[in-house]
């Protein structure tokens, strides 16, 4: 029977990934450039693959190590769930927090049941809202934490996600070719909108908004139905949605990012676990990519976010 892997080995190996260096992650796991060295050759016997190659003065990641580091964060999770399941000193409590809802649906789920299965004494309060509203409950002590679209306009936020922001139509109808686009945006304030129209005006390309609404909802029914085109980032699709590129006299849009932003709360540790709990989620969940029956148009994504990923390979066209 083959040895199982050594879990501190694994834990010091991710952050030599998180840290980008060797001597950055010896000071985080407090041991010495030699000792992380050592574990690092260790663990590559044991997996019987190179996990680092040198690239100019730095090591990065390997093929090999790419895969092994998804797994090790899987493995180090459920090591944490399982002692927090017997931990008699377990978190207990409420926490509020908030996301818009065009997260909700696809990161919701995730987030909700890993939290849950390592703090079954917590109670989650959740709002949606879009991001101005919940940065003011922030502020207004109304949340404890919240996923947010990262803006510099907004106080900071930590930044755990960054997708490509798409412009999408629906795959039934030829609503793009239309002389002045109809469009369906969230609000004067949003930052999707704001940056779809920077894009349209530099393209000089006529358009109208022909419906406004905080609700991912309406915005989707908009798109679906063919009575406009819109922006949303990968998350947000939907099957029946059709992906516009360059190819399609579609400007490139800057990326999405989605970060963590907390209020003033006396319960830091529920909101520092369910933090690295999000955190965790947010990096793992990625999209398969078959094409489902009736989904979006795949040529036309695969061209549209063809080298703008930030971590290559964690992300996948669809869902």
């Amino acid at each position: 029977m083959a040895a199982p892997l050594d879990l501190d080995q694994l834990q010091t190996f991710i952050t030599i990934s998180d840290m980008g260096s060797f001597t950055r992650a010896a000071d985080e796991v407090h041991r010495t450039q030699s000792a992380v060295s050592m574990q690092m050759r260790r663990l590559e016997e044991r997996i019987g693959k190179p996990l680092f190659e040198k690239d100019g003065r730095t090591n990065r990641l390997t093929e090999e190590g790419e895969r092994l580091l998804s797994y090790a964060r899987r493995l180090l999770h459920l090591n944490r769930e399982t002692l927090a399941a017997f931990d008699d000193r377990a978190l207990e409590g409420t926490v509020r927090i908030g996301i818009p809802d065009d997260y909700a649906d696809r990161f919701l789920p995730e987030i909700m049941a890993r939290f849950a299965r390592s703090n079954p004494r917590v109670e989650l309060t959740v709002i949606c809202e879009p991001t101005p509203g919940l940065v003011e409950h922030l502020k207004r002590g109304n949340l404890d934490l919240s996923i947010v679209t990262h803006s510099d306009a907004h106080a900071p936020s930590e930044v755990v996600r960054r997708e490509p922001l798409l412009w999408v139509s629906s795959a039934n109808h030829a609503t793009h070719e239309e002389e002045v686009l109809p469009m369906a945006f969230g609000r004067p304030n949003c930052i999707w909108r704001r940056a779809a129209c920077d894009v349209l005006d530099r393209m000089d390309r006529d358009y109208r908004v022909l419906f406004s609404s905080f609700s991912a909802t309406v915005i989707t029914a908009a798109v679906l139905s063919g009575l406009a085109i819109s922006v949303l980032p990968e998350c947000a699709l939907r099957p029946g949605m059709r992906v516009l590129s360059e190819a399609d006299g579609f400007g490139i849009l800057p990326d999405c990012k989605i970060g963590i932003m907390r209020g003033h709360t006396a319960r830091a540790d529920i909101v520092d676990a369910i933090a690295r709990h999000i955190s965790d989620s947010l990096d793992n969940i990625s999209v398969p990519m078959a094409e489902e029956p009736g989904g979006f148009d795949f040529a036309a994504l695969t061209s549209a976010v063809r080298g703008r990923r930030s971590k290559p390979g964690q992300l996948v066209p669809g869902w």
